[in-house]
């Protein structure tokens, strides 16, 4: 891996230009394993120079990379997807020590991101224009789909794999070029995947990685040169970027935070729904943004609670390197304290704790981030551990009586990004899909993230933009349509003299 080591300590390269560099920056962050508090790697903050340098090595790679034929852009996806598939295990043991998940966790964020890559591998047909013949007397019409230039990707620490993967290759393969931000806890599995890209053909600048904080994020915001940004993470980083961006002219598709519910109707498979409700409350330690941290039980399925909590119970809290771990560590110090915190304030608020998990103690990782699943009841809608998002291993349960209080209920929640209803009617399904007000649906599927060939489409608070990541949605955003309208003339045609109206003939 692109590292090199100061005193001991490895440090993490920039890379611009095809070169991984070592940065110049000042400031420093410590890269801690979660489980640990061993620290594997720093992290430079780039320089204002450095962000300068890598765009403009984009700049410059731009001028060819957009005249590359398609079919040569695809086939370096194709390459780069097996050599994906080839040292996946690999970096999914870097993921799991810098970020906590579960080594099976982190070979699933990995392959979540691979079937992007995959799917980027269709770019011959996903970036077809459009064609009229003889729209109007000899007139044809037609549209073309071209890059729009440099373009730049903001990611978050819980998918260190996933979400840079459903950036830079569906930009890159679209004829852009790129400069990807990692998050600066846990970019060591980021740039692993970005040295696969370069070994599979991607050239020189066409693809350059910069590291760092809020200076680095504003940098590439306001940077004249960038044409679009593409980020996902908290909602008040990603409306500052959307904001800040928006003002200077660029393209923006920022995926936020959320508050995802569940509704369980009396009639779902009970077994199979609690099962669920269980893996996406607690999976990753809760931090997806995706997790399902709400469950509203709908009138006799308030009897399933006990059972839910029995469950719950029953999951392994270890760190994400040991075998048979359901629950590993938190990021950060942090982000527990965070998480301790917004328990704490739902005891004093008078929810009923059902399962406390703030005193889970881990023999010989003694120093984790560790907090345990955690359950609570008689929760309402005032309480912050439901209008805030928690990103830990903490559900929350309301009970409603009818499936339109539910609906309502959902629907009043500022985020939108995803909401499943189980249940074994058709019908009540059918209502629910129709009426709720949030952008991804699951039917029975508890984290209703769809596959590539769909658009990730999350809702209202959870969204700014209007085109969301991969899928037909991410050509639209990664490119601009141009339209041709053209009429040929042979040598013998009649010449029609002057037309001064705005008709075709």
């Amino acid at each position: 891996m692109n590292v090199s080591v100061t005193a001991g300590i490895q440090t993490v390269k920039l890379l611009i230009d095809g070169e991984w560099v070592q940065s110049q920056a000042s400031e420093w962050r410590d890269i801690v394993n979660p489980a640990t508090q061993q620290v594997l790697a720093k992290v430079p903050f780039a320089t204002q120079a450095e962000v300068d340098a890598a765009v403009a090595a984009a700049q410059k790679a731009y001028v060819g990379w957009r005249n590359t034929p398609v079919g040569a852009r695809m086939r370096i996806m194709l390459k780069f997807q097996a050599l994906i598939r080839e040292h996946s295990k690999r970096i999914a043991q870097t993921l799991s020590a810098e970020q906590g998940k579960t080594q099976a966790d982190a070979e699933g964020d990995i392959f979540r991101g691979l079937e992007v890559v995959e799917h980027a591998c269709s770019i011959g047909s996903l970036q077809m224009g459009e064609f009229v013949e003889n729209v109007a007397g000899g007139v044809d019409t037609y549209t073309l789909r071209q890059p729009i230039g440099v373009c730049a990707g903001i990611t978050p620490f819980n998918f260190p794999a996933m979400i840079p993967l459903w950036m830079f290759p569906m930009a890159i393969v679209c004829g852009n070029t790129f400069v990807l931000k990692p998050s600066e806890q846990d970019p060591l599995s980021t740039v692993q995947l970005v040295e696969l890209a370069l070994e599979a053909g991607v050239p020189p600048g066409v693809l350059n990685v910069v590291h760092g904080g809020k200076d680095v994020v504003d940098a590439l915001c306001t940077h004249a040169d960038i044409k679009a940004i593409s980020f996902v993470g908290s909602t008040a980083v990603g409306t500052h970027v959307y904001n800040l961006a928006g003002q200077h002219g660029k393209r923006v598709q920022a995926m936020m935070g959320a508050k995802n519910h569940a509704v369980v109707l009396p009639d779902a498979n009970r077994e199979q729904t609690l099962n669920a409700l269980v893996g996406a409350a607690f999976g990753a330690a809760g931090q997806r943004c995706m997790a399902t941290s709400v469950a509203v039980l709908v009138g006799a399925a308030k009897q399933w609670l006990p059972e839910l909590k029995a469950l719950a119970q029953k999951l392994k809290v270890n760190a994400g390197s040991e075998p048979g771990t359901d629950v590993g560590p938190l990021i950060s110090r942090q982000a527990k304290q965070r998480v301790l915190g917004l328990i704490d304030s739902g005891v004093k608020e008078g929810a009923i704790l059902e399962l406390d998990g703030r005193e889970v103690n881990v023999p010989g990782f003694e120093h984790g981030n560790f907090v345990g699943p955690t359950l609570f009841s008689g929760v309402t809608t005032d309480m912050q551990i439901y209008t805030q998002e928690i990103f830990g291993p903490v559900l929350v349960v309301l009970t409603v009586d009818t499936l339109d209080e539910a609906i309502a209920l959902v629907n009043r929640n500022p985020f939108g990004n995803g909401t499943g209803l189980f249940t074994q009617s058709g019908a009540a399904a059918r209502k629910f899909q129709s009426e709720i007000d949030v952008g991804q649906v699951g039917i029975n599927i508890p984290i209703p993230v769809p596959v590539p060939f769909f658009s990730f489409t999350g809702s209202r608070g959870s969204k700014l933009g209007d085109l969301g990541p991969y899928g037909k949605q991410v050509v639209q955003f990664y490119t601009q349509t141009k339209t041709v309208t053209a009429r040929w003339f042979d040598d013998d045609s009649v010449n029609d003299g002057v037309n001064t109206t705005i008709n075709l003939r």
